[in-house]
């Protein structure tokens, strides 16, 4: 069994990532880690955030040597700026007089570090963590919620990444489709070749002139005060089938993925294959026809995204997530500062323009961890050989009619 779990908040110490259940025999890389960081950070229509997060690591736990050990993974990403912090986001009680004396020294438009923040802001968690948890200061609400926590997500994200690609072959990248009111243009769905074209690209895309207008659009938001939302696809290439199951409805495979990417903040909307294109569609058109080709079956087409009632079928996973513009709008949005109930414009600090880019890399990370955890939970073992073994004994058991 395979799980995970993150702990840390946006300006506190550090983050931590913890995998418990990852076979050993996996070669880790230490620089695998930090690239996907850095893709994380990058992306056209990002903030001044990210020149100071620089997402350094200390591996903890789980590996010797470079690779894992199949004990418990813990992985720390240290806050760099955690000396700005220290008073505010300690553990343990401050006075009173020390807090008076944060008065911050970022953005102007930013409250002073150490004063009780009672304006919730619209479309993020404040108001409803505050009535949840019972707090009178939305901190402890925002320093969680806050997406920097999708950082810890990252990193196990390309530990299960490596376990895939090292088990089974299964690669996954990202593309942008969408952002704003524009679509990509000339469309295809994106391929491991393309990973290194799409890494260059500032928004993810293949086709050069699309590149143009998604950076356009997120310069037309830019300029305005504005932010901008838009639509990530996620593929995994070489998932294989009898992933997931049918037979009990939480642990059908797209209803775990589904899960999986609402978790991650911003995102609204999620869809497998043609998705909610479907439902324009007849049957007759909507589903993908199996023929004999070559000694094997193959689907004319990839309607279902690579699941079928809730199963891997062996064909490419595509997934796609919505994701609404950023809830921290440079031109504050109107609220209620519950401390007095008058009338108030919400706090803004540095945020991006769009979290279209980052957003896409978290996907890949959710997307390969669901697949991982269901590929230990199908195939699994207390070692990578051992994974790979029981992978070989069930594709070799399927009989030759049926591949």
């Amino acid at each position: 069994m395979m799980r995970w779990s993150t702990a840390g908040e946006s300006h506190g110490q550090s983050l931590i990532a913890l995998l418990e259940g990852m076979p050993a025999g996996v070669e880790i890389s230490e620089h695998d880690i930090k690239n996907a960081l850095y893709r994380r950070r990058v992306g056209y229509g990002r903030g001044s955030r990210q020149k100071f997060e620089k997402d350094e690591i200390k591996i903890l736990s789980g590996l010797i040597q470079g690779q894992s050990i199949g004990s418990p993974i813990a992985i720390e990403i240290c806050n760099p700026e955690w000396e700005k912090w220290k008073t505010v986001m300690n553990p343990q009680p401050i006075s009173t007089s020390d807090l008076e004396l944060e008065n911050g020294r970022g953005d102007a438009r930013e409250l002073p570090r150490g004063k009780p923040l009672t304006c919730p802001r619209p479309g993020h968690a404040d108001l409803a963590g505050m009535n949840k948890y019972g707090f009178t200061d939305i901190r402890p609400v925002l320093e969680r919620a806050s997406a920097r926590e999708t950082a810890a997500r990252v990193v196990l994200g390309s530990l299960t990444a490596s376990f895939l690609e090292q088990a089974a072959g299964i690669k996954i990248t990202s593309q942008i489709v969408r952002v704003g009111k524009v679509a990509a243009e000339n469309y295809r769905t994106a391929t491991a070749a393309d990973i290194p074209a799409l890494d260059a690209s500032p928004v993810r895309t293949l086709d050069q002139k699309t590149e143009k207008l998604f950076c356009a659009e997120i310069d037309k938001a830019q300029k305005s005060g504005d932010t901008v939302g838009g639509i990530a696809e996620i593929i995994a290439e070489g998932v294989p089938t009898g992933l997931g199951t049918y037979a009990v409805p939480a642990n059908r495979l797209d209803a775990k993925v589904a899960g999986a990417m609402m978790s991650i903040p911003a995102v609204k909307g999620v869809e497998i294959g043609a998705g909610f294109a479907a439902a324009a569609q007849y049957g007759t058109n909507a589903h993908d026809e199996i023929i004999r080709k070559a000694n094997h079956l193959e689907r004319l087409t990839n309607n279902a995204g690579g699941i079928e009632g809730g199963i891997s079928n062996g064909a490419t996973l595509v997934v796609r997530i919505a994701f609404k513009p950023i809830s921290t709008v440079p031109r504050a949005l109107r609220t209620i500062d519950i401390s007095t109930g008058a009338e108030a414009e919400a706090i803004h600090q540095r945020s991006d323009t769009t979290a279209i880019v980052p957003g896409s890399i978290i996907g890949e990370a959710m997307l390969a961890l669901v697949l991982a955890e269901a590929m230990v939970e199908k195939f699994g073992g207390d070692s990578l050989a051992e994974v790979r073994r029981n992978l070989a004994n069930f594709q070799a058991a399927i009989p030759p009619e049926r591949k």
